[in-house]
């Protein structure tokens, strides 16, 4: 027999000890599946195809400038679109305990970085775009560029965090470790790139954990919607 449980402002099915978020906080979640795929396939086929610009060198911000420029820029709002979303479907899927207020918000924080990141543009450098002038000192578009990408990602760190403790305290060593990981080499790498080095071990370093990142948001969608009894507080 199924019974109903409350979970914040969420309805989910119990059958068993497995519990199956409703429809509309599944589509959220899937969002968190989505973005990452999305966000990666843009920026390689962009960073690969575009004349000037090296992908073990450059920034893939710099993606933002010149005539195809729209691309990047939208690819940093959608993304940052769909990570918000996600971030909704999360606190639903989080039934109570540690974590269900504070990872959905930093994963909120995220999105609006990367929003933020598309609005304002970074500068060109390196020589990218092409002909583009190089300014002499940073404008006040690229310094808030730099400022919401590194509100964006103090945000998912953050998060990596939140939810690292968070499964530890409901026994979910695995993917405690993952989050805890996962949060630790972004910093590296953040702090790397952060250093103004435009070096190929230091932007290379910076891809992996990009990626790394994408791979645990939508590791913790995919969890949420097919193990949701994972997310259960104890």
């Amino acid at each position: 027999m199924s019974t109903i449980h409350l979970s914040g402002n969420d309805h989910t099915a119990v059958s068993g000890t497995q519990t199956a978020p409703k429809s509309k906080t599944r589509h959220l979640v899937v969002c968190g599946v989505v973005a990452g795929p999305l966000y990666l396939l843009v920026a390689l086929a962009q960073a690969l195809s575009r004349p000037g610009f090296d992908v073990i060198h450059d920034d893939v911000s710099l993606l933002s400038n010149g005539a195809l420029g729209w691309i990047q820029i939208a690819n940093f709002i959608l993304t940052g679109i769909l990570v918000i979303a996600f971030a909704v479907g999360l606190r639903e899927a989080l039934a109570g305990g540690r974590g269900r207020t504070w990872a959905p918000i930093l994963m909120i924080v995220y999105g609006v970085g990367l929003i933020g990141a598309g609005v304002f543009v970074a500068d060109p450098m390196n020589g990218f775009p092409v002909g583009a002038s190089q300014p002499t000192h940073i404008t006040m578009r690229g310094l808030m560029h730099a400022v919401s990408g590194g509100m964006g990602f103090i945000g998912l760190m953050s998060a990596c965090i939140v939810v690292a403790r968070r499964f530890r305290s409901v026994g979910r060593e695995g993917l405690s470790y993952f989050s805890a990981v996962t949060g630790i080499v972004f910093f590296l790498a953040f702090a790397g790139i952060a250093s103004g080095s435009s070096s190929a071990t230091v932007v290379l370093a910076f891809w992996c954990a990009v990626i790394l990142s994408w791979a645990w948001t939508a590791s913790l969608a995919i969890t949420a919607l097919h193990r949701p009894e994972t997310f259960q507080a104890r």
